[in-house]
C-alpha cells in the first residue's frame, strides 16, 4: 500500500470526525465548547490538513489549518477558564 492510499483513508477518518462533531452538536448531544466537540474538530481538521498538504491543495490546507487552530484555541481558553474557576487550595 502506498502513501496516497493511507492519506486518503486518513482524510476519510478526518471527515467523519468533523461530521460527527457537527451532527452531535446540531442534535444537542454536544456543545461547541465541549472538549469532545473541540477534539473531534481539531483532529479531523488536522488529518484533512495533512492530506491537503500532501496533494498540494493549498486553499484547503489553509482552511483546515484555520479550523484546527480555532478548535485548539477554544480548547485552551476553556481549560484556562476552568482552571481559574477552580477553588484555590489554601496553604
Amino acid at each position: 500500500m502506498d502513501l496516497e492510499w493511507w492519506t486518503e483513508i486518513l482524510s476519510y477518518v478526518g471527515m467523519l470526525f468533523i461530521l460527527a462533531a457537527f451532527v452531535l452538536e446540531t442534535r444537542n448531544v454536544l456543545h461547541s465548547k465541549q472538549t469532545t466537540y473541540l477534539g473531534l474538530m481539531a483532529v479531523g481538521s488536522a488529518l484533512l490538513g495533512i492530506r491537503a498538504y500532501l496533494i498540494s491543495e493549498w486553499a484547503f490546507l489553509i482552511l483546515e489549518a484555520a479550523w484546527c487552530f480555532a478548535a485548539l484555541w477554544a480548547f485552551r481558553q476553556g481549560r484556562e477558564a476552568s482552571e481559574s474557576d477552580a477553588p484555590q487550595a489554601s496553604s
